[in-house]
């Protein structure tokens, strides 16, 4: 992934049938398309090579994937934390209740989600990466020394907070330090962590849930300690972000962490044309926020401001963006894969198996397929498309659910003398997941951030991501109930929101991979990028962004001029 802006072609530009390239120092590239319309360009290689390259920003953005591990090593943690037998026989709890133990987390994740924006932009990302990592450390501390259930179900509301946060934050952070040929790359960091947390949570539960004591469900969500210590240690090192100093009208302190991200020197900076062109890019974004929302550059946001940009949300010209962000993240929770995450055990036994040991080994499996599922949609997710990842999973994990229902309804009161009935449900818990894991899990995150114009992109992608809150909240709370209801009509539930959600996508979710913004404006029958693309156009003459492209342009032309002389010679 490149970063791409419009510019405008100079007069005098001569015809050409290839791009022209301007290498730059450290091993850099400015490239100036034929139409003389648009550039790219790139710190170094892409893939594998480009994150080697840039070696501290991937650091960075490792410290910052810590977030996500904290989030899904809770999903793996409570699937065991509620079925060892010392926590059930110290304290026995009803099903609700134990819904609610689940579900308090994400009503603490929802405000943590909700408020960190406001930090986050008033002070830094750092800070309130620090004091959510605070959070979630006193949240982790209360439910590992806990005395009562009043104290776990305050450690997990308080936890929930910081975990909401920081899954706000840490995307928003890796993004903005991010070179933009590895952007892509960096950011799948967070799906990653997110999926491998859920797998460290499960297994260390599962190695310590046969302690005979307390220790057993202590031990594993103390363990949750540890890589907060260390992303609040990150905290210290990791750079300030240079979008948001480009905001706050700090331009020094912003390129000189830009040039510290890229590996720059201060006085590589100065000469250095990409960081010229990336720090003029966070300028014209930044002018364009301003604009939009009526604040001068050097103004603070009032709680008015603030809910007049969240009530743009929900014009006519947004409303139909607004709502594909929640209805995806809402499709998402609903197709049931945290229902799975965090009663594992409890809905295995729901399909006929019996014994802890093969119980929590199948519902560990889960995790397993679900971080094998999402490697090869990483590298592949723009060239097969969001839509037919969607479509294709949405079908999948619907008859999954259905098959399962099937199933349970058939065998349920004798599934002993039906074994093969019991592995051919397991088998489809684990298609249903590797589908999760092949579409609404990685696309959920994705899409938001595509199909929102960019001066509304970070209020849409948050209110998309207090929908997954909300929808999570609403899963860990009523799952318990009615597996004791019917666990057939669970699936069923689970297998009917899937195939609306084939339905939504196919008549409702345009496909964004690849396509520009005037284009996504077509689909959606609105003008709002394109009324931005000219605001754009503008601040980007007044900041003289096309006057140094231009320039740049020119210098390429005299190198091709000289170097064809040289041969002709």
């Amino acid at each position: 992934m490149t970063g791409s802006r419009t510019y405008a072609r100079i007069p005098n530009d001569p015809t050409d049938s290839e791009s022209r390239s301007l290498q730059t120092p450290h091993g850099g590239q400015l490239t100036l398309s034929p139409d003389g319309r648009s550039y790219t360009y790139r710190y170094g290689p892409k893939g594998l090579a480009g994150l080697a390259h840039n070696r501290y920003a991937l650091l960075c953005a490792i410290f910052a994937s810590i977030g996500g591990l904290s989030f899904g090593y809770d999903q793996g943690v409570i699937a065991n934390v509620l079925v060892m037998k010392d926590f059930m026989a110290r304290w026995p709890i009803t099903p609700l209740e134990e819904g609610f133990m689940t579900a308090v987390l994400e009503l603490g994740a929802l405000l943590g989600a909700l408020i960190t924006g406001v930090f986050a932009d008033r002070y830094s990302r750092r800070f309130s990466i620090l004091i959510s990592c605070i959070l979630f450390c006193i949240g982790s501390t209360l439910q590992c020394g806990a005395q009562s259930l009043l104290h776990l179900f305050i450690g997990r509301a308080v936890g929930g907070v910081g975990v909401g946060a920081l899954s706000t934050l840490s995307p928003l952070y890796m993004a903005e330090i991010s070179p933009p040929e590895v952007r892509g790359s960096l950011m799948a960091l967070e799906q990653f962590a997110i999926v491998l947390g859920v797998v460290l949570g499960f297994w260390v539960g599962y190695f310590t849930r046969n302690i005979p004591s307390s220790a057993s469900w202590r031990i594993p969500l103390g363990v949750q300690l540890i890589p907060a210590f260390i992303l609040i240690l990150g905290c210290a090192i990791l750079p300030a972000s240079p979008r948001l100093l480009v905001l706050q009208g700090k331009y020094d302190e912003a390129v000189a962490s830009l040039a510290q991200l890229r590996l720059r020197s201060h006085e590589e900076a100065q000469d250095d044309p990409l960081i010229q062109i990336e720090f003029l890019e966070m300028r014209v974004e930044a002018t364009m926020i301003h604009r939009t929302f009526g604040t001068a550059e050097d103004s603070k946001s009032s709680f008015a401001a603030e809910w007049a940009s969240w009530k743009r949300l929900f014009k006519k010209k947004y409303r139909d963006r607004t709502r594909v962000g929640v209805l995806m993240a809402f499709f998402q929770q609903w197709s049931g894969i945290n229902a799975l995450l965090y009663y594992g055990p409890i809905l295995v036994r729901s399909i006929g198996l019996s014994g802890d040991t093969v119980t929590l080994l199948v519902s560990g499996g889960i995790g397993i397929v679900q971080f094998l599922a999402v490697l090869p949609v990483i590298g592949y997710i723009d060239e097969w498309g969001r839509r037919p990842l969607l479509r294709g999973g949405s079908v999948v994990m619907s008859c999954s659910h259905f098959g399962i229902a099937i199933l349970v309804i058939l065998f349920a009161s004798n599934w002993t003398a039906h074994p093969s009935a019991v592995w051919i449900a397991v088998s489809l818990v684990y298609l249903f997941t590797a589908a999760y894991g092949m579409s609404f899990g990685p696309v959920a995150w994705v899409l938001p951030s595509e199909v929102f114009p960019l001066s509304m992109r970070s209020k849409g992608v948050a209110l998309s991501t207090a929908s997954v809150w909300v929808n999570n909240f609403l899963i860990g709370l009523i799952t318990p109930v009615t597996l004791e209801w019917s666990a057939a009509g669970t699936f069923m539930m689970f297998a009917v929101a899937s195939f609306l959600a084939y339905i939504w996508v196919t008549y409702s979710v345009p496909e964004t991979a690849n396509v520009p913004l005037e284009e996504i404006d077509k689909m959606f029958k609105s003008s709002a990028g394109r009324e931005e693309s000219v605001m754009k156009s503008q601040i980007e003459e007044d900041l003289g962004l096309r006057a140094i492209i231009e320039r740049f342009e020119r210098r390429i032309i005299v190198n091709t001029i000289e170097d064809a002389g040289g041969i002709t010679m």
